[in-house]
């Protein structure tokens, strides 16, 4: 089955007892046992439900893993990763990565005894030059946040591999629908179900597929004996999201371009970050390993500190001010204070997150009045 109806389909199947085509939500805790010790799908909603086994596995399916597991939250999906390493283990990283990461990186698992070791990841030699005898992991974003650089995913695969290190990918911005980095040789990919997958603003979620079957089983004893599942509504809501993603993901993109194209045009923006468009430095990469368009994040810096910036995102009408991403609806933020605030002043700076950027998560308004909303703003700010 191709990927749309796999979406549909996939632990969607009837109910048996009535004949109803949306499965129903199973809200219970605990499920009764044949024996004392006899074993059963279902024992405790810790352990496993059947709604949340029905989101991991069409997610299993859609990413083109072994095992899928839904967590609590994407952080709580995140942790549950990183809990595999151990003190005196080396994790390199990427510098364009959600700004959650980077916290729980550098002072959790620093905390914990865990090296880190943060480098471009668009750059190969330096990613190499990083591995050291005790790396266990390499932690990669296939599009970065926020800058939208783009990371190769086959390349780092390589370097893990020759390492004996596993490459996690955290999916979250590209999706399964452009990107699938199992296919490109990554162990374990990460997702926000937060943000596209459930695609509507109104849960939390985190999703891990693995791409072995004893790599999966591992990360099902750490999820189970630390608990941060994912709660039956919210499995339902993903599998509802599930089901218009594709959908919602190449109308997104389309728009994104276009939005990227006209922002490239404007006197006040100094510059746009999308890797659809030629001249961006992801650009070749990006055309290699995604499929169906480039992703409906677009970031862009004005002249400005950050109190224009602040400004500028504060006179937008359509686009809503707040952090997360996509949504249906369009969002706007300065990451230097919003998503990623968590960075001291001087690493933000160098890695990049200038005072003057903007991101904007573009939802499925008509791309003319995105457009138009955009332009009152710098109006707004050029009369300031």
């Amino acid at each position: 089955m191709q990927f749309r109806t796999r979406a549909i389909h996939v632990g969607q199947e009837a109910d048996p007892s009535n004949g109803a085509v949306v499965p129903p939500i199973h809200l219970a805790s605990t499920f009764v046992l044949p024996t004392a010790n006899g074993d059963a799908q279902y024992d405790y909603a810790r352990t496993g439900s059947p709604t949340r086994h029905a989101f991991e596995a069409v997610m299993a399916s859609l990413d083109g893993g072994a095992r899928g597991l839904a967590f609590a939250s994407g952080m709580a999906a995140t942790h549950c990763v990183t809990m595999l390493l151990k003190p005196g283990d080396h994790l390199v990283t990427g510098t364009d990565i959600y700004g959650g990461s980077w916290r729980l990186f550098n002072n959790v698992l620093a905390e914990r005894g865990i090296s880190i070791t943060a480098v471009d990841t668009t750059d190969l030699a330096a990613v190499e030059n990083a591995i050291r005898t005790e790396t266990r992991m390499l932690w990669i974003e296939p599009t970065g946040n926020p800058l939208l650089s783009v990371t190769d995913v086959a390349g780092c695969a390589a370097l893990a591999q020759k390492a004996g290190a596993l490459l996690v990918a955290d999916n979250t911005l590209a999706t399964p629908v452009l990107c699938r980095p199992l296919e490109l040789g990554a162990d374990i990919v990460m997702h926000s179900a937060t943000k596209y997958i459930g695609g509507h603003s109104d849960l939390l979620g985190g999703l891990l597929v693995a791409r072995d079957q004893e790599v999966g089983e591992q990360l099902h004893w750490m999820q189970n004996a630390t608990g941060a599942v994912m709660g039956p509504l919210e499995s339902f809501l993903c599998c509802r999201g599930v089901k218009t993603l594709e959908l919602r993901v190449h109308a997104q993109s389309a728009t994104a371009l276009r939005l990227a194209a006209w922002l490239h045009q404007q006197p006040t923006v100094k510059r746009v970050y999308y890797p659809g468009l030629d001249g961006d430095p992801g650009h070749t990469v990006a055309r290699k390993q995604y499929h169906g368009g480039f992703g409906a994040m677009v970031s862009f810096e004005i002249d400005s500190d950050v109190q224009g910036a602040q400004r500028f995102v504060e006179s937008t009408r359509l686009f809503q001010l707040a952090v997360s991403l996509g949504a249906v609806e369009s969002l706007i933020e300065v990451p230097a204070v919003m998503s990623h605030g968590a960075y001291a002043p001087e690493a933000r700076r160098a890695v990049g997150i200038k005072d003057g950027l903007i991101r904007l998560s573009v939802g499925l308004e008509e791309a003319g009045d995105l457009e138009n909303d955009l332009l009152q703003a710098m109006d707004s700010l050029s009369a300031s």
